[in-house]
């Protein structure tokens, strides 16, 4: 390669990049490259690329590094721009090839800044497609089957039971002996409705309590006007005398 051909494509470079281009030797040269458009909310992204020239340059490809200036660059972005510079390095030796590189790097960022915001919009779908799912399953709760009622069910009656007990044993626990006692005689005592269920024909075993020759009575016939009557009756033959 002469040095006339490699000056000439800095020239051409400078004019088409007056403020990215920085020559550092004559052999490599840095330019600053953005993305060919630009998009809208997304952070800023700009890349350095530093190109060092061969002797054997244009028919032998020049060394490529990429340094990210502003914005981030992980290690997997940075070698499949690279892999893609050096595909098109490829198909343009022999040529001068810089700003045809850097035509397809800033084509390359911006679908790379795309594919971000891509890949940032699906991520956020997902997280709110997950919270209304949990939040509609909170609402929603849990489908009441027999099974779990039934486990339901015994589960209660077992913390109730445990409550009753602790509350039982509190209860005790302020009591003075004598009064614990009573207490305990007084809740081994049978209810009414024990009594019942035990002998539900007790309505009709009454009867074996009453003695022979008792007469019954159907208060249903008795005439509480005839009482009435009969007490004036007793009133009226009642006679007081002062007999001092």
């Amino acid at each position: 390669m002469s040095a006339e051909v490699l000056t000439e494509e800095f020239e051409v470079l400078e004019s088409i990049y007056p403020t990215e281009l920085s020559i550092v030797s004559d052999r490599e040269i840095q330019i600053d490259v953005e993305p060919d458009e630009a998009i809208d909310g997304e952070h800023p992204f700009k890349l350095q690329l530093s190109v060092h020239y061969p002797d054997e340059y244009p028919d032998s490809l020049p060394h490529l590094t990429l340094v990210a200036i502003e914005g981030e660059l992980e290690d997997a972005e940075r070698e499949t721009l690279l892999e893609s510079l050096t595909e098109v390095g490829e198909e343009n030796i022999g040529m001068a090839m810089t700003f045809t590189i850097v035509s397809h790097l800033r084509e390359q960022m911006a679908s790379l800044v795309r594919k971000r915001a891509d890949q940032l919009l699906a991520e956020e779908t997902e997280k709110e497609r997950v919270a209304i799912e949990a939040e509609e399953a909170r609402t929603r709760g849990t489908p009441v089957t027999v099974e779990s009622f039934k486990a339901w069910k015994i589960k209660f009656a077992r913390e109730m039971a445990q409550k009753k007990a602790k509350d039982e044993e509190e209860r005790l626990r302020a009591l003075s002996p004598k009064e614990r006692e009573e207490w305990k005689r007084a809740a081994t005592r049978p209810t009414g409705r024990q009594l019942f269920e035990k002998n539900k024909n007790l309505e009709h075993d009454d009867d074996s309590f009453v003695e022979e020759g008792t007469v019954s009575v159907d208060i249903s016939q008795y005439d509480r006007s005839q009482l009435r009557v009969d007490e004036d009756e007793d009133d009226d033959g009642v006679h007081f005398s002062d007999s001092d």
